[in-house]
């Protein structure tokens, strides 16, 4: 188990390289943030939960870990940066809320990295986090809804046992994003915990993108947010440099929709009610991979229109299209955008 600093904070540079620079500061010397900077964790337990004094009998599966909070939708190089950090410290984990979006009532939107393909990007990490791969800790965004900033810093450390936490400089937390980094690292202190605050990972494009400039939380910084707009831009090269590497696309397939051979092409397509994550740009992209079981990639063509997804595949590539036909999760990484329309 990893002992907690007594008395102060590590923060961290993170300048794209994983040399391990940090200097010890007071909570004191870190400035305070203007609310709705990051995540809002908001509040917590029900009031019975709140009336607990101990630590839970049985301990949770992140218990004696270092957890990096945050909203882990892109899994993105700052999402990567706060996990290599609390790999220096003791075992990785990502806490994040499911049920956010229900409970505030926001609109349903397809996820960046689909569900059931996270723990593969998570185990890529791990030859930057000691050979270990963090893991994943969900809480239930209502059962925390209207924790203060010290109910949530309480819940951290004496329901879920953790040792430490990690957080961007401009993380917020509590209910209506009452506390900021300086508030976390005091109430980590307080309750015998490790808080490390890390600097924000920075695109190294901003000055050559025109993301929403009213978004108060728009500093420049790698964001989820940053990804969603290059994926809408179809420029892949960029949101292969916001992820640190290529953004997979899966679909569920029951059964193609159509399908058509020549002599040497092979072409299919699929509805994208079938796509469990977010595509790209609707358009042509020249040398894609399509990935399927644990066969090699195929090169392939993709055109993405309104409505469908369109594979085209060289038949001397494509040595085992029985297999292709029954698979029921594909995957594609894309090339370049060639074509703005279908």
């Amino acid at each position: 188990m990893v002992k907690p600093p007594s008395s102060a904070s590590t923060i961290v540079d993170n300048n794209y390289n994983h040399r391990f620079q940090h200097r010890f500061v007071s909570s004191s010397s870190l400035q305070s943030k203007s609310p709705g900077d990051i995540p809002i964790l908001p509040d917590s337990f029900s009031q019975r939960e709140d009336e607990h004094e101990y630590p839970s009998e049985t301990l949770s599966s992140v218990a004696g870990g270092i957890v990096a909070l945050g909203k882990f939708d892109a899994l993105h190089i700052g999402h990567r940066e706060l996990a290599i950090q609390a790999s220096k410290v003791g075992a990785p984990y990502l806490l994040s809320f499911v049920g956010m979006a229900e409970v505030l009532g926001w609109e349903p939107r397809p996820p960046i990295v689909a569900q059931c393909d996270r723990k593969r990007v998570l185990s890529s990490w791990a030859p930057y986090c000691g050979n270990v791969t963090p893991k994943e800790f969900q809480v239930q965004f209502m059962s925390v809804r209207h924790f203060s900033p010290r109910q949530f810093v309480e819940k951290l450390a004496k329901e879920l046992g953790v040792c430490g936490v990690v957080a961007g400089e401009n993380y917020r937390f509590g209910y209506k994003a009452a506390g900021d980094a300086s508030e976390l690292v005091r109430l980590c202190d307080e309750f015998g915990m490790g808080a490390y605050i890390i600097n924000s990972v920075m695109d190294r494009h901003q000055d050559a993108r025109n993301i929403n400039r009213c978004d108060l939380k728009e500093r420049g910084q790698v964001s989820s947010t940053r990804v969603r707009y290059a994926l809408a831009e179809g420029d892949m090269k960029y949101v292969s440099e916001l992820l640190g590497h290529q953004h997979r696309l899966l679909l569920l397939v029951k059964g193609w929709e159509s399908l058509t051979s020549t002599s040497s092409k092979h072409r299919v397509s699929a509805p994208k009610s079938s796509l469990l994550n977010l595509p790209p740009k609707d358009g042509v992209y020249e040398n894609c991979s399509l990935l399927f079981g644990e066969r090699n990639p195929v090169t392939c063509r993709v055109s993405i229109d309104e409505t469908h997804i369109h594979l085209e595949v060289d038949q001397l590539d494509f040595c085992d299209y029985d297999h292709f036909q029954n698979s029921q999760v594909l995957g594609i990484e894309f090339g370049e955008l060639r074509v703005n329309c279908v």
